[in-house]
């Protein structure tokens, strides 16, 4: 990513004005499967050829109070200096509630249901495949290719960084 920075001399003072933000260079693609995240992991290493392995810590995300704990696989190709992080985007959140009293069935519990998103502009989504490269040539489009040819995968494509209004959520480190 290219960066400019000026150099502004105001008398004695020096400023340092970035003209662009950063960022964080990663490619993502998004993954449609209904299978567990052991089992996505699993079916990425056998046909993309990758080495995923469950992270000691999961990627905790605040929910109005209560810790949500999202999946997180994770390789390291150090020979090439990418590493792969597979997460999944849909936790499900069950709460359990007390009925009111004055009714018939007061003492039964009520159990709700709610589905909280890694990233909730794609709700859709069941899994972000992460790739952090020092090089921009990453084959993206053949690792796209390879994932649709899994018979459990739905569909996988890539999203542009762009159009991401959650990336502090992506932050795994």
């Amino acid at each position: 990513m290219l960066r400019t920075v000026k150099f502004v001399n105001y008398m004695a003072h020096h400023k340092l004005v970035l003209d662009e933000d950063p960022g964080e260079d990663f490619s993502l693609i998004a993954i449609h499967c209904s299978e567990d995240a052991f089992k996505m992991a699993f079916m990425l290493n056998k046909h993309a050829m990758l080495r995923l392995q469950r992270k000691k810590d999961d990627v905790d995300l605040s929910h109005h109070g209560e810790i949500i704990s999202f999946p997180i696989f994770e390789f390291e190709n150090e020979l090439n200096y990418i590493k792969f992080n597979l997460v999944a985007n849909k936790y499900r959140l069950s709460t359990i509630n007390k009925l009111e009293a004055g009714n018939l069935f007061s003492e039964l519990p009520s159990e709700k249901v709610t589905t909280v998103h890694l990233l909730p502009e794609y709700k859709n989504v069941d899994y972000f495949l992460k790739i952090d490269s020092d090089y921009e040539s990453m084959p993206i489009r053949i690792l796209v290719s390879t994932i649709n040819e899994i018979e459990q995968v739905i569909s996988a494509y890539p999203i542009q960084n762009g159009q991401i209004k959650s990336k502090n959520n992506l932050i795994f480190d």
